[in-house]
């Protein structure tokens, strides 16, 4: 029997943290693991020895922030290439660029559209498809914002 996928949803917001996850839920057969705040996501992270898929993690949190948060994780040597999809009201240019050198692999724009979150998270969850071709749509198709 396949292990089922770990989503970590991170957000200050419990609002954000429950509609996220009944969201995901409906469409999304995983293991669902919810934190308040970037210690708690690192916390959990070391006590699941990084056992975690992929992770939604809010931007603007009090204390740890998610930029904070992520450079954590990427300096972790074995968490460093867990897929992690930013959650965000409005980020700054500089936030943008400070995200896309950690790597992160994803924005979902809050408030979110349950299409919207099931598809983004849909597509970090598959399998890297291995034909150039139909990974260039896929990128022209996001660049579009389709």
């Amino acid at each position: 029997m396949a292990r089922k996928n770990v989503i970590l949803i991170v957000d200050d917001d419990i609002m954000n943290l429950t509609m996220a996850q009944t969201i995901l839920e409906m469409k999304i057969d995983a293991e669902y693991i919810t934190a308040s705040s970037g210690q708690e996501c690192l916390q959990i992270m070391q006590q699941r020895n990084g056992l975690i898929d992929l992770i939604l993690l809010d931007i603007a949190m009090p204390g740890m922030d998610g930029i904070q948060t992520l450079t954590q994780i990427r300096s972790h040597p074995t968490w460093k290439n867990i897929h992690v999809i930013f959650l965000t009201a409005a980020a700054n240019k500089n936030t943008i660029v400070r995200a896309a050198s950690l790597k992160v692999k994803d924005y979902v724009k809050k408030p979110f559209t349950p299409d919207d979150l099931i598809s983004r998270v849909e597509k970090h969850l598959a399998p890297a498809f291995e034909d150039k071709e139909i990974n260039d749509i896929f990128k022209a198709l996001d660049n579009l914002g389709l």
